[in-house]
């Protein structure tokens, strides 16, 4: 007897076996294409004017993350802000998101190994190294000069 539920024991399948449409969707979550309200996309101006506002929106959002790259603030979360603005109403917005999701977890994965683990610390203290002995260095050679206070080299 079917009850309408989605466990795993209700497999939905069409004629020849394969998915509805629907399933597929719910496997990766909502589907591509626009999340505007009903009433919105039922009138064409409407969802016109829906789509500019989340446009521009969007890319207001991703030009302050620009603007906060060098400067201080968190920039790429705004950015990507920016892009899941966008991602409401437009498929390419959309699809960049899931390769961004895919691309950050596989290089979480990445860095979980314990050979690339230790790789990044061997490195990372060898550049340290390298920076004290830069450093080292010059305050030996010019003391606690600023370098464009320094005269007669």
């Amino acid at each position: 007897m079917n009850t309408g539920s989605d466990e795993s024991g209700d497999a939905a399948a069409t004629a020849n076996g394969a998915e509805p449409d629907g399933a597929a969707q719910e496997q990766h979550g909502q589907g591509l294409g626009s999340r505007a309200p009903e009433f919105v996309k039922a009138r064409r101006a409407l969802h016109l004017s829906w789509q500019v506002g989340v446009f521009v929106l969007g890319l207001a959002v991703v030009g302050a993350g620009i603007v906060m790259l060098p400067l201080p603030g968190p920039g790429w979360v705004v950015i990507f802000g920016g892009m899941a603005i966008w991602a409401t109403e437009f498929v390419w917005a959309q699809l960049v998101l899931r390769w961004t999701k895919r691309k950050v977890t596989e290089a979480a994965q990445r860095a979980l190994d314990p050979k690339v683990r230790r790789r990044n610390i061997v490195l990372t203290s060898i550049g340290l190294v390298v920076i004290g002995a830069v450093l080292g260095v010059y305050v030996w050679k010019f003391g606690l000069e600023m370098p464009w206070n320094i005269k007669d080299q």
